[in-house]
């Protein structure tokens, strides 16, 4: 799936040049779970970035199913975003003005999907993670648990083959933030999907199969064989 050899991301700050990420090697193999976690600037939502072809590394490569990322034009980076790349975020990125489904179909607008199956589409999302009542709702009108699982539903009802997710319980309680991990856990098992998510929380990092920590740029990986 991934394939990560000596990633490194220089940042220029003023006059003095910050490194992110510092020749970073990894490697993600398909329908993996892997968990990142590390000290605040330490490079965990930079890595996330290059995961997600948001961004692109000084050098180094990014290869996902045997294309380098990093060599791309803007235009195909778009497109394996939109197909194949599913991300959610800390802070929802809801569009407020939008229904929770009309904020789900707006995932399937760029691959030019029709109207009709749009919405059907984004009705069996949502559905899928315990919103199927809820479609006509807008975020103002939901919690805060309910609208993570709007950006969930999102993320996914373009079937991606990866699913990355930056903080996505950061700004929820305890409950919500275990109802929010028991769906996306559900859904890597069942969508079979490769899932990669940045997280500050030790209780998340400890159940994950495998764990990365990033500490000025450098990774260590650690197996679990208990999760």
């Amino acid at each position: 799936m991934y394939e990560l050899s000596g990633v490194t991301k220089l940042y220029t700050r003023g006059k003095s040049t910050v490194t992110a990420l510092d020749g970073v090697d990894l490697t993600i193999a398909a329908g993996d779970r892997l968990v990142i976690q590390g000290p605040t600037g330490g490079g965990k939502s930079t890595l996330l970035q290059m995961l997600g072809a948001l961004d692109r590394p000084t050098s180094g490569e990014i290869v996902l199913d045997g294309t380098d990322l990093a060599k791309l034009s803007e235009a195909r980076l778009t497109r394996v975003r939109s197909e194949t790349i599913g991300i959610v975020f800390q802070s929802f990125n809801l569009i407020p003005t939008l229904t929770a489904q009309e904020n789900v179909e707006t995932a399937l607008v760029p691959l030019g999907v029709k109207t009709k199956d749009r919405r059907e589409r984004a009705a069996e999302a949502l559905a899928s993670v315990g919103l199927g009542e809820r479609l006509g709702h807008l975020p103002s009108e939901m919690s805060g648990g309910q609208q993570q699982r709007v950006a969930i539903a999102r993320a996914l009802v373009k079937q991606p083959k990866v699913l990355l997710a930056d903080e996505p319980t950061g700004n929820l309680d305890e409950s919500m933030r275990d109802e929010i991990m028991d769906v996306l856990t559900r859904m890597w098992k069942e969508l079979g999907l490769t899932f990669v998510m940045v997280t500050h929380d030790s209780a998340i990092a400890k159940k994950a199969p495998r764990l990365a920590t990033i500490r000025k740029g450098r990774i260590s990986i650690r197996e679990n064989a208990e999760a």
